[in-house]
């Protein structure tokens, strides 16, 4: 079964200094409809105006991850941990018994846009945590890249959770198939461009929940940029 929520259903919010929107319920925006999928309970995708930004907050048992698309994230937390984030670099940030951090726009002058995800732990209280890794583009470009997964294999970051995350940029003629073991889902994001997901044509910001499919297929695509989430039952 797939099930579609395109980019204009999602929630919203406008302050001025940040535009988000939601593909799930977060904040003050609520759809019992859209509470999550498994594990995965966030998908925001933030646009912070120049040198604005998330001031000093607190999370707790949480895996949070963060994609930059274009633009400089600035990230500083209390474990010690600071960095500057670009177009494609990913943080993993495991929140545990309790992390604070802050998340800027490190430009005076431009954007930072990203796809912020959180991903419910399969363990609590652990100590919190932070990685960040680089995934060129070319390590994308046809092909499923592993970004985040369960065990850190193949330089994805770790999460703490039995769940696989890949990203791939996807052209004209590229067609990629991903197979789901008996009992997984999936959940794909279009982060950009068009891409078919299982027969069904989707684009920037349209998402697709799969539920006792084979596996996810995506072909005829258009400048696209793609998240696949291999999820637990």
């Amino acid at each position: 079964m797939l099930e579609v929520r395109h980019s204009e259903e999602r929630g919203s919010a406008n302050h001025g200094w940040l535009q988000s929107k939601h593909t799930f319920s977060f904040g003050h925006y609520h759809d019992p409809k859209h509470v999550g999928f498994g594990p995965l309970l966030v998908i925001n995708e933030d646009r912070v105006a120049p040198a604005q930004g998330f001031g000093t907050h607190g999370h707790r048992d949480m895996e949070i991850i963060s994609y930059v698309l274009d633009g400089a994230l600035e990230h500083k937390d209390s474990m010690g941990t600071g960095s500057v984030l670009h177009y494609g670099d990913v943080q993993r940030m495991s929140a545990g018994t309790g992390v604070r951090h802050s998340e800027f726009n490190g430009s005076a002058t431009e954007q930072v846009h990203f796809l912020q995800i959180w991903i419910q732990p399969s363990v609590t209280g652990i100590p919190p945590s932070y990685e960040e890794k680089h995934f060129a583009p070319e390590t994308k470009r046809g092909q499923l890249r592993l970004i985040a997964s369960d065990d850190g294999r193949l330089g994805s970051v770790l999460i703490h959770q039995d769940a696989a995350l890949y990203a791939a940029i996807l052209g004209q003629g590229d067609v990629l198939a991903h197979p789901l073991a008996a009992g997984r889902k999936a959940m794909v994001h279009v982060i950009r461009g068009q891409v078919r997901v299982n027969g069904t044509l989707l684009h920037g910001g349209d998402a697709a929940k799969l539920s006792d499919e084979a596996g996810v297929s995506l072909d005829q695509a258009s400048d696209a940029e793609v998240l696949v989430f291999d999820l637990p039952g």
